[in-house]
């Protein structure tokens, strides 16, 4: 089959395709899943670049957000899911081993790939095997950040740092769904209009001028009296960017995050989170439930996941640089 492999840490030129890598066989309890489609994650650049103190055997395929269709069936598998439509999640839950499909083992980037039943999502009728491929890493994290975790109601003012990339497309869309006022930051005029086409009311170009000051503009600055602030801030930026985050936090107000892209040593002011009383709320990946629940919103037509750009196998390597360079709204798929 043809495979698109990472073979060493490095830049972009260590992607190369593979006419003939093995086909996979499936083992007991096993399927071969026909892939679709996989989505470009910055953790597939972050596992090409290699990640301190995480050992990745190389080469290896990666892409983790898979959905395809089964086309085999190992041994000791029910035949229910011959033909199947399937999400794949690529955690590993069963104690048996760890880590994620697209990391630890071969994932994604390939014309098939066999995986565990334990790890199959049907998809509903209604949703295509792109917007399924577009769910786990991005829709999926922002779910749980923002729904289970967050618990995101009506008519609350969400404020969204990196609002243009997978994850903060996907928060702007769920604040939305969930009847949320939402302002997104982003680098860029061209990606302010595309989120606010996606619902955002306010969009801030921070490259413009400071996130804080048009935040204060907009909705007022943070007072005792509970005046001002956002209900809500989403933060998975990190950096240097929390302590201004903290400044356009309302009092009893929460701050999410997800991640820290721009570095995980943060400045915190402590007397903004006590004499705010703001809650700061972490939250890491997803859970089945997370991806079951979104899959149900996209089959009702509540939810449309945003695809930026859909690319073949072979133009794996550009379909990183879009991200790298941060050139995309919403998500890249790659297709065999």
């Amino acid at each position: 089959m043809r495979a698109l492999l990472t073979t060493a840490h490095g830049d972009r030129s260590v992607l190369q395709l593979d006419e003939n890598f093995e086909d996979p066989q499936p083992a007991p309890g096993e399927v071969v899943v026909a892939i679709a489609a996989t989505a470009v994650n910055f953790h597939d650049i972050f596992t090409r670049r290699g990640m301190p103190g995480i050992q990745i055997g190389l080469p290896v395929i990666v892409g983790s957000d898979i959905a395809g269709e089964v086309i085999a069936l190992g041994p000791d598998v029910d035949a229910k899911w011959e033909g199947k439509r399937v999400l794949i999640d690529p955690i590993f839950r069963d104690g048996k081993r760890f880590g994620m499909i697209g990391e630890t083992c071969h994932g994604g980037r390939a014309e098939r790939i066999a995986v565990s039943t334990a790890q199959l999502i049907e998809i509903p009728d209604g949703v295509s095997l792109d917007h399924a491929a577009s769910l786990p890493l991005a829709y999926g994290t922002a779910w749980r950040m923002m729904v289970t975790r967050g618990h995101i109601a009506k008519d609350e003012t969400v404020l969204v740092l990196g609002a243009s990339g997978g994850v903060g497309v996907a928060c702007v869309q769920i604040a939305r769904l969930f009847g949320a006022n939402v302002i997104a930051c982003a680098s860029s005029d061209s990606k302010a209009e595309r989120l606010k086409a996606i619902g955002a009311e306010h969009v801030v170009n921070y490259a413009e001028r400071p996130f804080r000051e048009a935040v204060h503009e907009i909705i007022g600055k943070p007072r005792m009296t509970g005046k001002g602030g956002v209900d809500v801030a989403v933060n998975f930026t990190g950096g240097d960017t929390l302590l201004d985050t903290q400044k356009c936090t309302r009092l009893g107000g929460r701050i999410l995050t997800c991640g820290a892209t721009a570095g995980y040593d943060v400045s915190l002011d402590a007397r903004y989170w006590w004499t705010f009383e703001h809650d700061l709320i972490g939250s890491n990946g997803w859970q089945v439930s997370d991806l079951e629940a979104l899959l149900t919103e996209i089959d009702t037509g509540r939810l449309e996941p945003v695809i930026d750009q859909r690319l073949p196998l072979e133009q794996s390597a550009e379909a990183e640089r879009l991200l790298e360079d941060r050139e995309v709204v919403g998500k890249v798929l790659v297709v065999p």
